[in-house]
């Protein structure tokens, strides 16, 4: 059979990248390594702008528009704004702690796109351990976070940092467990492989695995709902409350790249990742992490903060009992219905999911009205 030339353009296009493209390690890893940091920090101040401007629509008002075409340059003023400020440090706090919280922060957030893949094999190393990888080096954020209520000495600011410890001991719990769903189905913990063996997206396979990684998700990288560690109305700035100037872009930028990515982890475990029709697979991949984005600012723009014991029943009462639901639903399913046809799975999964939901949403209820100390 005669194929076409788009169609072999298109082939071209997603071809499988050798493990050492461009040619040999250092130039391989130098290469990844400026991809990365170019990706990152472009797509933090795309999201900046994209979330500011959303949000100004979802609230009737304009959003930044003076600086530059469209308000296109406003991240850069932003940037430059927060760089000429004073940098200022607590007398009585612990300098040097204070000093790397930020580093801290910010490095193990970089360290994840090591193992997410922009394309068929366009990353930097394809462990085979990659998903445990990711799951292991994100949670060293907390400590940076911590770090900086702790040198702030200051008690909203510890009380921010306790919080943020809370939550992701909390929500990592039910998160784990959803990743292990994917895992099961897959057969492996390679990204890469991930994205291979969604011929199916396993958005549809794992309908409640994905709602509950991105509830998860959102409670790890403090996104509203769940933003309570640095929640204004209680204790001022949370845990940065003492940060200024360069500092405090750090943590600035660290909010957004944990944004940029956990949609980047969405769009690889449950949206096919690199995979889509016609276009090269980097754009697919683009896309699928900025269609994650808007959906997260969306829940922004929409839903009102939780209080810090709805945030905790909500992981234990909620997450972490259909979690292990999912899982064992999961494991039965491979076990014993490996012979039927994965779109009559995908039905089961979505009515297993939505019996689920309104299971749990009617007989566990989270509080509400006044708290009574």
């Amino acid at each position: 059979m005669a194929i076409s030339g788009t169609e072999l353009n298109f082939l071209r296009l997603n071809a499988a990248l050798p493990p050492d493209w461009p040619g040999g390690y250092w130039l391989h890893w130098v290469v990844f390594v400026i991809i990365i940091m170019v990706f990152v920090l472009s797509s933090v101040m795309g999201f900046i702008y994209f979330e500011r401007r959303g949000l100004g629509r979802f609230q009737v008002r304009l959003g930044p528009n003076r600086t530059g075409p469209f308000g296109l340059m406003q991240p850069i003023a932003d940037a430059i704004k927060v760089l000429l400020k004073e940098d200022i440090v607590p007398a009585k706090g612990d300098k040097i702690v204070h000093w790397l919280a930020p580093v801290v922060a910010f490095v193990p957030v970089l360290l994840i796109f090591a193992v997410v893949p922009f394309g068929n094999g366009a990353l930097l190393a394809d462990l085979n351990i990659g998903i445990l990888y990711i799951v292991a080096i994100s949670s060293v954020t907390t400590v940076g976070i911590f770090m900086a209520g702790w040198a702030s000495n200051n008690k909203y600011s510890l009380l921010g940092a306790m919080r943020n410890v809370a939550q992701v001991v909390s929500y990592e719990i039910p998160l784990l467990l959803s990743i292990v769903g994917v895992i099961l189905i897959t057969g492996s913990l390679s990204m890469n492989q991930i994205v291979q063996a969604q011929n199916i997206p396993f958005i549809l396979l794992q309908p409640l695995g994905f709602l509950i990684f991105l509830l998860g998700a959102l409670a790890e990288i403090n996104r509203t709902p769940f933003d309570l560690l640095e929640a204004e109305s209680e204790i001022v700035a949370g845990f940065h409350t003492e940060y200024s100037g360069m500092k405090f872009a750090m943590f600035y930028l660290v909010e957004y790249a944990e944004a940029v990515a956990f949609s980047a982890i969405i769009a690889t475990l449950y949206l096919g990742g690199w995979k889509g029709p016609v276009l090269p697979s980097f754009v697919w991949f683009l896309i699928k992490v900025f269609g994650v984005f808007f959906f997260i600012f969306w829940i922004r723009s929409t839903i009102p903060r939780l209080r810090i014991d709805q945030v905790m029943a909500f992981a234990w009462k909620a997450l972490l009992p259909l979690a292990l639901v999912n899982l064992f639903i999961t494991a039965i399913e491979i076990t014993a219905l490996s012979a039927i046809s994965p779109w009559v799975i995908v039905l089961i999964n979505l009515a297993v999911a939505v019996i689920l939901i309104i299971l749990w949403a009617r007989f566990y209820k989270l509080g509400g009205g006044r708290v009574r100390v």
